[in-house]
């Protein structure tokens, strides 16, 4: 069982929830999720949504791998190799519209980092997710 809240006490939350506890006995961690294809080559160079796409591709690959879906999410973290508001939001904006949606509606963070793992590389997401 997952319960998700945000306590009266905080600021009220553009999508996510401040406080997730999950009531489970397995607990998947995924890896940081790149945008790089099964041949590991960085997908959307200098394109920051085509690497959010493929980043989505590959974490919905690696939760159903643990035997998860994105609403057994329990926290994401999500880094984006800048440091502009703008692009900030459009990579939370593609996320919110993406098959892995539910996943960012639990205890969240978006981050704006100098860099990333791969040259190149835009966009990178941690996910955790509570197991039946």
């Amino acid at each position: 069982m997952i319960t998700r809240s945000n306590p009266d006490t905080l600021h009220a939350p553009d999508g996510y929830h401040h406080v997730t506890i999950a009531e489970a006995g397995r607990t998947a961690y995924l890896a940081g999720q790149c945008p790089v294809d099964t041949d590991d080559q960085l997908v959307g160079v200098g394109d920051v949504l085509a690497q959010v796409d493929q980043v989505v591709a590959n974490c919905l690959l690696a939760l159903r791998a643990a035997g998860a879906e994105p609403d057994q999410v329990v926290r994401s973290v999500v880094y984006v190799a800048s440091d502009e508001q703008p692009v900030l939001a459009a990579v939370w904006e593609r996320l919110q519209d993406s098959p892995l949606a539910p996943a960012f509606t639990t205890a969240s963070t978006l981050l704006g980092v100098t860099a990333l793992g791969y040259a190149g590389q835009l966009v990178e997401i941690d996910l955790t997710a509570a197991l039946s």
